[in-house]
């Protein structure tokens, strides 16, 4: 009687192995196929953004070809006609420039190295000095540590927040201070502006997908707090803000630090 039980418990113990590895082989041939799907989505991608890329290079260069060499030949209308069409594909490269951005973040391994946010920063103003210079912005920081993330997506976080305190800012001298501080394993970032503040209501909107902090009357398409968004928490960080009209905002991010 014993013999039977074991032997019936080693059958169900073999039927129950079988059905794990054949699970198991089907788990590993979906995640064979859903690995190819991506890679042809990622290559179709990479593939519309060139040739997208190429297209807009051709609008914005045989505009100005046509600006060259009619200058003087041209009506009012048609001057303003080339103006809008140079100014739309400029738009247009910079749209596509931040959604394939948007798009990209997260799709790597996530293996982060030490980076030296000074470093970060450098670069970082490096890109937005045209704003600061054209704003008569001043940036100012507090020395800034040593983090576990990438080099390349930090500079894009840091470049969005401060172009957005400078571009938003309503007086005539934008101010806009770095900082940050130690909170358990994690750096804790502050980038703090003299603006006129963000209204408590749409506080929680401003990381949306194509969401803008007012009208048209800034430059911009949207995608650069939610990319901060999608690239903080792809370093297992998280970015909030706090802010009363009136008084300027700050938005805060953590990073893990590099030790």
């Amino acid at each position: 009687m014993g013999n039977s039980n074991q032997n019936r418990t080693k059958d169900e113990i073999e039927r129950v192995h079988k059905a794990l590895e054949a699970e198991t082989q089907r788990c590993l041939e979906l995640q064979r196929q859903l690995d190819g799907t991506n890679a042809e989505f990622e290559e179709f991608v990479s593939m519309a953004a060139h040739n997208l890329r190429q297209s807009l290079r051709d609008v914005a260069s045989f505009s100005q070809l046509i600006a060259e060499t009619s200058a003087g030949r041209l009506d009012g209308d048609a001057g303003a006609f080339l103006d809008h069409i140079r100014d739309g594909a400029a738009s247009m490269q910079s749209l596509l420039a931040d959604v394939v951005d948007y798009w990209a973040t997260g799709i790597g391994d996530g293996l982060f190295t030490p980076t030296e946010m000074e470093a970060v920063l450098r670069q970082t103003l490096l890109l937005a000095d045209k704003q600061i210079t054209e704003r008569s912005a001043v940036v100012t920081h507090d020395p800034l540590p040593r983090v576990c993330g990438d080099f390349e997506i930090l500079t894009k976080i840091l470049y969005h927040l401060i172009r957005n305190a400078i571009e938003y800012c309503a007086t005539t001298s934008p101010r806009v201070h770095i900082s940050a501080r130690r909170a358990d394993l994690d750096w804790v970032f502050s980038v703090e502006d003299n603006g006129p503040g963000i209204d408590p209501a749409f506080q929680g909107r401003v990381f949306g997908v194509f969401r803008r902090l007012d009208g048209k009357e800034h430059p911009g398409n949207g995608l650069g707090l939610a990319f901060c968004k999608k690239a903080i928490e792809w370093h297992r960080g998280r970015i909030w803000l706090e802010s009363t009209p009136g008084t300027g905002s700050t938005f805060y991010f953590t990073l893990p630090a590099a030790d």
